[in-house]
């Protein structure tokens, strides 16, 4: 059986979570199982050695279980975003919009140097403004976003057309 398949086969539907109509991937049961993680993390790796990424963005706090893992394969560092207020130094924050509210992330002023090529990592692509709030806080930074990695991506609402402004390189492991 392929990844994407054992991936599809593994992930968990929680209905009516974190609010009715909405049905949740869960992908902790993929934590459960170590070789099927370990091929994420080596997919991952494998797809995006060929660019050059200098580090590796992470997005809270499921974008960073196989982004830091992903980061420790290339050889680059990992940096997290995080939301306001959680992370201890100087920060650079961006607010923005969600489809039921509004939400704050931040990254250290020093995670990014200026010129570094960032690639940003989640588990989940749905509308894409989480993932368009790291590439707009890599931009403060003085970094370069060369692509956006995810687990899962929920074709139907569309989040990619909302990430080609930064890099049109988008990577999912599997597409709901």
């Amino acid at each position: 059986m392929d990844l994407q398949q054992r991936i599809k086969d593994t992930i968990r539907d929680v209905p009516d979570f974190p609010k009715p109509g909405i049905v949740f991937k869960d992908i902790t049961p993929l934590l459960q199982d170590v070789k099927l993680s370990a091929d994420i993390t080596e997919a991952f790796a494998d797809y995006w050695k060929s660019f050059p990424i200098d580090a590796i963005v992470g997005i809270e706090s499921r974008g960073f279980i196989w982004g830091n893992a992903m980061a420790q394969k290339l050889g680059v560092p990992f940096v997290p975003v995080r939301k306001k207020g959680k992370l201890p130094a100087d920060t650079f924050s961006y607010k923005y919009d969600l489809e039921y509210g509004s939400a704050e992330v931040e990254i250290h002023k020093d995670g990014i140097k200026a010129g570094q090529k960032v690639l940003v990592h989640d588990d989940l692509l749905a509308t894409g403004g989480t993932a368009v709030a790291a590439a707009e806080l890599i931009k403060k930074a003085g970094g370069e976003v060369v692509g956006f990695s995810f687990l899962v991506e929920l074709g139907f609402l569309n989040g990619i057309e909302s990430l080609k402004g930064y890099n049109s390189k988008v990577h999912s492991l599997i597409t709901y």
